[in-house]
Formats: C-alpha cells, sequence, structure tokens
C-alpha cells in the first residue's frame, strides 16, 4: 500500500526543498574550490545519486575532474586528471538526447572505455528489467554559460557525470528535469564564484599596487632606502611624465643632490646633453642605459641606468622604478683604453690610424667637379656615410664643428625632394642638395688666392731633430717632440687636428682656410717651434718644413697626405741647408 509520503506529488516536493537547499550552499561558497565541491556534494544529498564529478573546462578547452562526491577512493584516483576536449565532444554527441541531458546505455557506452576522459568503473549485477540502472550506464550534464540553456547557445563551461541511482533505476522525466535544472543552477554558480575570485584577485592586484606607489610597506621602503646603489621613482604618463617622484640616499650621495631638490628634476634634466638621444631610446620596461648624470657641482658620472616598470593590470604602467650603478671607475678605463688606440702615447696627439679615419670622414669618392645624376648623387653620399661608419668619427667644418649631424651621420635625408639634383658646390647655393646632404670639400685652384675656403692639410718634418736624438739621447729627443706638440697644439684654432704621423713628422688639419690663411699658418707654427726648447737645462732648437696639400672630394686619405708630404719636401729642398734648422 503506498502511503502519502511516497506518492509523487510528495517526492516531488521533497525533491524541491532538497534542490533548494543545496543551491544555496553553492551561491555561499567561500571560493571556487568551494563551490564546484559543494555542487557534487548536492547531487549525492539532493538529487538521490551515490557518485557525481565535476569536470571543468579549462583555458586550454580541454576539462579536468575539478570536484567528485559519494566515493573517496574515486575522488583520490581521478580528481585532477584532465580528458580531451575532442574525447567530451564525442561523449557529449551520441547516445540518447534527454533535453540537455546526454544518456548512454551500456549497450553503445563500450566503445568508450579506452578515450582519455577519467572515469571510475562501479560493479554491479546486470539489470532485470528494462528501467533498472546497469553499471556502466552514463548520464552527464553540460553546463554553458548563464543566460542561455542549449548546447546550440551557450559557450560550454563543464560537465556534471552522475552514476548510481539510489532507486537503482533509470531517472524518469522528474528526475531528468531535476538534474538538468540543477546543473543549471550550478552553472550560474561557478560563473560567479569565478567573477568574484576574479574580483578578489584584482583587489588583492590593485591594492598591492598602490601601497607600492607609496612606498608604504616596510620591506620595499627599507629595500629602496638602504640598497648600496642609487634607487629612483618616477612618473609614467600624464602632464608630469618622467619627473622624479623619491630617491634613495645612495642616488643622492652620487649626484650630490638633496633628495628634495631631486624631486624637482626628470632625468631628461639631469643627463649630459650628449646622452639625452641615448635616454630618450632606453626602454621604459627592462630597459638599460650607459649615459652620464649631472652633479650638483656641474661635473658628470658615468652611470648604468636599469629600469623596470611597476603595473597596473586594469589602468596600465602606474611609475618607472630605475637602479642607477656608479660606473665612472669602469667607463675611465674603457675611454682610456680608447684613446689609447687611436692616440700617440708619447704626445697624446691624434695618431696615423685616427689622421685618416677624420680625413676619410670628410671625403666622397665623387670629385666636386663631376656633375651627377640622382643615382650618382645617392651613391655618393651613401659611400661618404659607409667611411663615416667604419672610421666612427667625424669630420671638420670649416668652423671647427663635427661635420655629422645629431645622429652621427655625415648627411641626412630631407623632406624636400627635387628632379634631377646635383651635388652642390662648396661655394655656391648648391651646398646641399634634396638629394645629397653630403658637405663637399673643395680646393683652391692655382698658386693663387681665389677666395676658395677648403681643408688645408700641413705636413710637417722637424729639421735638426736627428742630431739631437743622437748628442742627448732619446729622453732628451722626447722631450723635444713633446714640447712641439704642445706648441703646435696650442697655434691651432679649436676644432682643428693636429697629429703625429710617427717620429719627427706632423700634420694639421685646419678647415675653412683660403691659400694664403695656410701659408699664415704655416709661418705662425714655423716661428713657434724654432723658439729654443728647453731640455735638463739645455737650449735646444729645431727647425720646421710644412708641406701644404689641399683635401677635396675624390681624393682618398692616403692621397690628401701623400700630396702634402710631397710639397714638404719641395719646400725643405727649396731651402739652403743652413737655414733649414733655426738657432
Amino acid at each position: 500500500m503506498e502511503t502519502d509520503t511516497d506518492s509523487e506529488p510528495y517526492v516531488r516536493l521533497r525533491t524541491l526543498r532538497q534542490l533548494h537547499q543545496v543551491m544555496a550552499d553553492m551561491n555561499t561558497a567561500r571560493s571556487l574550490a568551494d563551490t564546484l565541491q559543494t555542487v557534487a556534494d548536492g547531487i549525492v544529498t539532493g538529487l538521490g545519486y551515490e557518485l557525481a564529478c565535476v569536470n571543468l573546462v579549462r583555458p586550454d578547452g580541454d576539462l579536468v575532474v575539478a570536484a567528485l562526491s559519494g566515493n573517496s577512493a574515486a575522488e583520490a584516483l581521478i580528481t585532477g586528471r584532465v580528458g580531451s576536449r575532442t574525447s567530451w565532444e564525442r561523449r557529449l554527441g551520441m547516445g540518447e538526447a534527454w533535453g540537455d541531458l546526454r544518456f548512454i546505455p551500456h549497450t553503445e557506452g563500450w566503445i568508450l572505455d579506452e578515450d582519455d576522459v577519467p572515469q571510475w568503473y562501479t560493479d554491479g549485477p546486470e539489470p532485470r528489467f528494462e528501467d533498472e540502472w546497469h553499471p556502466s550506464d552514463r548520464l552527464f550534464a553540460p553546463m554553458y554559460t548563464p543566460g542561455a540553456q542549449g548546447a546550440s547557445c551557450g559557450e560550454l563551461l563543464g560537465v556534471i557525470s552522475v552514476d548510481r541511482p539510489r532507486n537503482g533505476r533509470r531517472p524518469g522525466a522528474w528526475g531528468r528535469e531535476a538534474l538538468q535544472m540543477y546543473a543549471f543552477q550550478a552553472a550560474i554558480a561557478i560563473s560567479n564564484a569565478r567573477l568574484r575570485a576574479n574580483m578578489q584577485r584584482a583587489l588583492v592586484r590593485l591594492e598591492r599596487e598602490q601601497q607600492a606607489l607609496r612606498a608604504s610597506e616596510e620591506s620595499f621602503r627599507q629595500a629602496f632606502e638602504y640598497a648600496p646603489s642609487g634607487m629612483a621613482i618616477a612618473e609614467m604618463g600624464g602632464d608630469q611624465h618622467g619627473r622624479i617622484l623619491r630617491t634613495n640616499d645612495a642616488l643622492c650621495r652620487l649626484l650630490g643632490r638633496p633628495a628634495s631638490a631631486m624631486r624637482r628634476y626628470s632625468f631628461a634634466d639631469l643627463v649630459h646633453p650628449e646622452d639625452i638621444g641615448t635616454l630618450l631610446r632606453t626602454s621604459a620596461e627592462g630597459g638599460r642605459a650607459e649615459l652620464r648624470l649631472g652633479r650638483r657641482d656641474g661635473t658628470y658620472v658615468w652611470v648604468s641606468l636599469r629600469n623596470s616598470v611597476v603595473a597596473d593590470a586594469a589602468d596600465g604602467p602606474r611609475f618607472l622604478l630605475t637602479h642607477v650603478e656608479d660606473i665612472e671607475e669602469r667607463k675611465r678605463r674603457e675611454l682610456q683604453l680608447a684613446h689609447r688606440a687611436s692616440h700617440d702615447s708619447l704626445t697624446g696627439l691624434p695618431n696615423s690610424a685616427e689622421l685618416r679615419a677624420r680625413l676619410s670622414a670628410r671625403l666622397c669618392s665623387r670629385p666636386q667637379s663631376l656633375p651627377l645624376g640622382t643615382v650618382d648623387t645617392m651613391d655618393a653620399a651613401f659611400e661618404a656615410y659607409d667611411r663615416a661608419g667604419r672610421s666612427g668619427q667625424s669630420g671638420l667644418t670649416g668652423e671647427g664643428h663635427p661635420a655629422y649631424d645629431v645622429n652621427g651621420h655625415g648627411f641626412d635625408f630631407g623632406s624636400g625632394l627635387g628632379a634631377g639634383a646635383g651635388v652642390g658646390g662648396g661655394t655656391g647655393s648648391g651646398a646641399y642638395d634634396a638629394f645629397d646632404h653630403h658637405v663637399h670639400t673643395v680646393a683652391p685652384e692655382g698658386e693663387r688666392d681665389d677666395g676658395t675656403k677648403g681643408l688645408a692639410v700641413l705636413f710637417c718634418d722637424l729639421d735638426g731633430f736627428k742630431s739631437i736624438n743622437d748628442r742627448f739621447g732619446h729622453n732628451a729627443g722626447d722631450a723635444v717632440l713633446v714640447e712641439v706638440a704642445r706648441r703646435l697644439s696650442r697655434g691651432v684654432r679649436d676644432g682643428d687636428t693636429v697629429a703625429r704621423l710617427g717620429g719627427d713628422e706632423f700634420v694639421v688639419l685646419a678647415d675653412g682656410l683660403g691659400r694664403a690663411d695656410a701659408q699664415d699658418l704655416a709661418v705662425r707654427l714655423r716661428n713657434e717651434i724654432i723658439q729654443p726648447i728647453r731640455v735638463d737645462g739645455r737650449a735646444m732648437r729645431v727647425g720646421a718644413s710644412f708641406g701644404i696639400g689641399w683635401a677635396h672630394c675624390g681624393m682618398t686619405a692616403d692621397e690628401v697626405l701623400k700630396s702634402a708630404d710631397e710639397r714638404m719636401y719641395v719646400e725643405k729642398r727649396s731651402r739652403p741647408k743652413q737655414h733649414r734648422r733655426a738657432g
């Protein structure tokens, strides 16, 4: 005889009450993991199944066993294991569709025994009647994103699999509807739990970054303040981009500036003018640079800058953390090595290699007199650039300044392009051309001063120097060479080059001179050299022979030097032997 508690309306009411309770538990779980476990437990306690498993879709699309309830052995065996998306889609595409549910009877499920979906095999007797549950029957409840029910509309969030109904029968219409309703509510609960977890992580990140920005954590403050090398925090973005917010004691000591004064600057205000481009090209995130920063006393110190960005995941970069390391000693050694490679060890003047590099930087391979087409003009410009890049040196303008632009190039391509442009002359309005910004080096023509200003090359050979070496020794000879180098350097303009080729041969490069100017310069330098030189209490004299050559485009550096050398020997032979050395 059926009692009231066994009647279908009572069973449905009891099931609804149980569903209400487990759904309330799902939505009050404290974390995503708790929510997933509550979903699995709710099926066992509220829907009448002995075993329930929640498979959650991972970011890569595969499904992981995230929670299991009803069997501790099964939980230990398959929790955390992963099944491929392909295998799951195969399961959800076969069997019988019970609404959104998918039932695969044991008569079809045997083909799934070898796929990679983690599963727990249960034992039991064969069914004795038609709707009895078989141990190999499978029932899946897909969970889709909230707002869309049905596989064709929503995005798959996960799959609930159930096993062993307590009444031993396949679920009827009411049981199927209850499981489908539960899966829908579970999807909402899981989505909400994920949203809460993401919000909590975002709030934690935001709080952490705000604390870092204020440098309020004691550990960060101590690491920052007491670091042995310089540290600085600067703004990123906005009107105050790059402004220094905070510096540590080590950086203040390095630059000789108080912390209160440092807050008025950015690194762009402190960097050496020649290094501003290096600073601007340095990446904010993970960028490194070696440059000079200005001290309070007006001097500069070489430092290595290393940047890192403290960023907010939502709003982007917040501030820049810069590590400043003193590399003055290392940089001084590097500069000394570079100087030794390009300068004479005795006199400190540029050596032969450096002299040729500076000459080559001023000369292109095309003589000024040849008219060029557009393609030829471009070739000439690139050839000059290539030589300048190999030499690593700048040429000299008539005012004694480097002939490079701010990027270290001897030319630059402007925006004004004209058809049929040729090479501009050094004395005419075409000194610069739309296709060729190389400033061509020209030379005076003939023996008279025609007003042309060019690059004069004065080749100097000392007269009577060998007798000083022979009579007084090489130490005395070296002292004479050092004094001659000093007098030559003192007698030229800023920006002119005085170089020692070797032995008693010197070369002067002086740009922007006419023929008469160059001759006057040679006379003045000779008069400086012939003055007595005192070495160890003795007054010694040497003479000097000068040959004046002229550099122009179309010549090589060796050709220019050979021309000046030949003129020097002509000048030396033209004077009586007794007049070649003064004193």
